[in-house]
């Protein structure tokens, strides 16, 4: 039980706090609405579930104790930051409230979108190793392991909905696509420098 209670405020503090997953859901559900952002929820959630699947295989031992491999997946994951930071910076298409335009983002675009942000992000493989390596204790059970894996997921998924719900709403979406230009380069910005931080700053386990 005390495992599993570590587990869960682990995972609630780490889903919660803003990073390049929020970023990008932000964008996706203010921009395209709620059905956009909610499928890029679902991806951020089974990107989640790729980190856990090389976690408990033994592979991110592998990745975190070799120079080489963990700095490929660091500038794979700051890389595509920076560019999807790009795209919203030099965006100069005006969106509308109106979805049946052409602005429709989508369904597998919307679902890459979440899954390679989330699966591409160096801080996420390292919050799930350690709450691995930290907490679960050696030897125990795969289906114990996939199942704190799975409870990870949906705390990804629960956190990141409510999210685009809140984002696509419509008087929200309307004062927002108003000030679209303001919006996109605060977001690109922010993407930008999330990809930079994970490029230029050292990450480690403690």
């Amino acid at each position: 039980m005390n495992e599993l209670l570590a587990v869960a405020m682990i995972t609630i503090l780490a889903v919660i706090s803003p990073g390049p997953d929020f970023a990008m859901i932000t964008r996706n559900s203010y921009a395209y609405g709620r059905r956009s952002g909610l499928i890029s929820a679902l991806g951020v959630a089974l990107g989640v579930q790729l980190h856990v699947l090389y976690t408990v295989l033994g592979i991110a031992v592998v990745i975190a104790h070799s120079p080489v491999l963990f700095l490929v997946m660091k500038f794979l994951g700051a890389g595509y930051l920076i560019y999807i930071g790009y795209r919203s910076l030099t965006n100069k298409s005006r969106l509308t409230l109106d979805l049946s335009t052409g602005h429709r983002l989508g369904m597998w675009v919307a679902f890459r979108n979440g899954f390679l942000t989330n699966a591409l992000n160096p801080k996420t493989m390292l919050f799930v190793v350690s709450s691995y390596t930290q907490i679960v204790k050696p030897g125990s059970p795969l289906a114990i392991d996939f199942a704190y894996g799975a409870f990870m997921s949906l705390a990804h998924l629960a956190w990141f909905s409510l999210v685009a719900i809140f984002f696509s709403s419509e008087v929200l979406r309307q004062a927002m696509l108003e000030r679209q230009r303001i919006v996109d380069r605060i977001i690109g910005t922010a993407l930008i420098a999330l990809g930079l931080s994970l490029a230029f700053t050292a990450v480690g386990f403690k």
